[in-house]
This record gives structure tokens, C-alpha cells and sequence, in this order.
């Protein structure tokens, strides 16, 4: 059973976010051959102010 989990900021459409999922889900499934029913794929959002990249919070890094 493939489980995949992505991790990415917020602020995504739900659209965005379904597309993502069904992308990946079928990726999975193309390239291993495995059944579709075992194919688990989810998602973790956290804000931009929980990350941090280069020693910078994200959030800040927009401004």
C-alpha cells in the first residue's frame, strides 16, 4: 500500500489542492501498477509563519 504524505504552505485552492491529489494518485498508480484502492495520498499545510528558510520566517520573506 503506497502511502504518500506532501507538505506545503497554505493558501492553496481546494481546486488546487484536489488536482494535486489526483495527480499524485495517478502517478502512483501508473508507475507501480498497483490497485487504486490501495493508493493513500494526503495532505499537511502549515502557515507560512511555522517555516522557515534560510534562517528567515517565510511570512517575513514576503514583505
Amino acid at each position: 500500500m503506497p502511502l504518500v504524505e506532501i507538505h506545503m504552505l497554505e493558501g492553496r485552492t481546494d481546486t488546487q489542492k484536489k488536482a494535486l491529489l489526483d495527480g499524485v494518485t495517478e502517478a502512483i498508480r501508473d508507475s507501480l501498477g498497483v490497485p487504486l484502492t490501495s493508493i493513500r495520498v494526503w495532505i499537511q499545510e502549515f502557515s507560512p509563519k511555522d517555516f522557515m528558510v534560510a534562517g528567515e520566517l517565510y511570512v517575513d520573506r514576503k514583505k
